[in-house]
């Protein structure tokens, strides 16, 4: 691929389209902050989205930097502390979010089936829709010969794979991500990936996802919000310019692949440099 045209991606990146719609999500000068021993600690500061309905949406940042608390505050699991959040929700009846962990959120006492019906069970969804969306997740996961396995009875990798199958088949308005990947090794972490992007390309779900990769944002996302060492801020949104379907690895292979994954870490690199320099001072504090 030539310079002129790996530019031109970059300079698609660099803008981000306005929705025509309104958007799923607006987020209006979000600020949290909490009370430690030593003072009042501001999370986020006057953080401004717009999330488009169906966007998968990925948010890069150094650690401390508020994105799990932002992930938290959509979820209903925090409060903001100053600002709003406003989700334009469909009337369809169906649940606000899911959320999928990082770590291991699966119920041990229940097998693969079990803990990927409970979502629908606890709606009190009737059992032949709750046999057919289960019974589709978990194959499109690769899991369907596992249904009777228990959680420990599954490598690290599986376990995530039906953490996704449990959040998709339950129907969310959003779908919130929070390093779901991040302790699995490589080969697991690119065959997951896939996996998603497959199961996201039937739904086209707004989803929220949290990494700490560059390459996952840009293979996974629509647009990245970079976010500022903490308090955390809108640095910039990247538009990320590649057609769907994508492959993971086809994807990387491109030059203009490589450009974009270093252009957001040029961005981002200052940003861990702070945020180290902040907890090397608090250590000395």
């Amino acid at each position: 691929m030539s310079d002129d045209s790996i530019q031109d991606v970059l300079a698609q990146a660099a803008c981000v389209a306005s929705a025509q719609t309104p958007p799923k999500i607006r987020i209006r000068n979000l600020g949290k902050s909490f009370e430690t021993r030593r003072g009042r600690f501001a999370a986020l500061d006057a953080v401004s989205l717009d999330i488009p309905e169906g966007c998968f949406f990925m948010i890069v940042g150094p650690s401390g930097c508020g994105k799990t608390t932002l992930l938290r505050i959509l979820g209903g699991l925090e409060s903001e502390s100053s600002g709003s959040v406003e989700i334009a929700h469909s009337g369809s009846g169906r649940p606000e979010n899911s959320m999928v962990f990082q770590g291991d959120s699966l119920f041990p006492w229940m097998t693969v089936w079990q803990n990927a019906a409970y979502g629908l069970v606890m709606r009190g969804r009737p059992k032949t829709e709750i046999k057919e969306t289960v019974g589709h997740y978990l194959s499109r996961i690769g899991l369907s010969r596992f249904a009777d396995a228990f959680p420990h009875q599954l490598s690290g990798g599986m376990r995530q794979r039906v953490s996704i199958a449990r959040a998709f088949a339950n129907d969310p308005e959003i779908l919130l991500m929070d390093e779901p990947f991040s302790a699995l090794d490589e080969q697991n972490k690119l065959l997951l990936q896939e996996e998603l992007l497959r199961i996201w390309d039937e739904t086209r779900k707004t989803v929220l996802f949290i990494t700490h990769s560059v390459d996952e944002a840009v293979t996974l996302g629509d647009r990245i919000l970079v976010m500022s060492a903490h308090p955390g801020k809108v640095k910039m949104v990247v538009n990320v310019p590649f057609e769907r379907p994508r492959h993971v690895l086809e994807l990387r292979a491109r030059p203009e692949y490589g450009a974009l994954v270093y252009n957001i870490w040029d961005e981002l690199r200052d940003e861990v440099r702070r945020a180290r320099a902040q907890d090397e001072e608090g250590v000395r504090s």
